[in-house]
């Protein structure tokens, strides 16, 4: 299965630009900052990566503004250039209000 659901910060937001077949897309860079546990310890985890949404959520998405955080859920799959992975987003929850975990 590959399934990815995260709860990101928009740091960075392209122009919506149309595939080929003419859907609309929009790439955009996400950042996910948490605390979790690990083995029974804490540990921070902190990533950055690239996202892009196809179709009818590349009109959705294209209402986020850099510094916006919501819920992403997708797929991951190669990136254009096939360096680093590329989220893929199908879903997308601009509700998702940020939490602070506690220990």
């Amino acid at each position: 299965m590959n399934r990815v659901v995260l709860q990101a910060q928009v740091v960075e937001r392209g122009q919506v630009r149309y595939t080929p077949a003419g859907l609309p897309a929009l790439d955009l860079g996400l950042r996910h900052e948490s605390e979790v546990t690990e083995a029974g310890h804490p540990r921070k985890v902190s990533v950055e990566m690239r996202a892009v949404g196809i179709g009818a959520v590349a009109e959705q998405i294209s209402k986020l503004a850099v510094g916006d955080t919501a819920g992403f859920a997708g797929f991951l799959g190669s990136s254009r250039n096939r360096k680093g992975v590329l989220l893929h987003i199908t879903e997308f929850d601009k509700t998702v209000v940020p939490s602070v975990p506690t220990l």
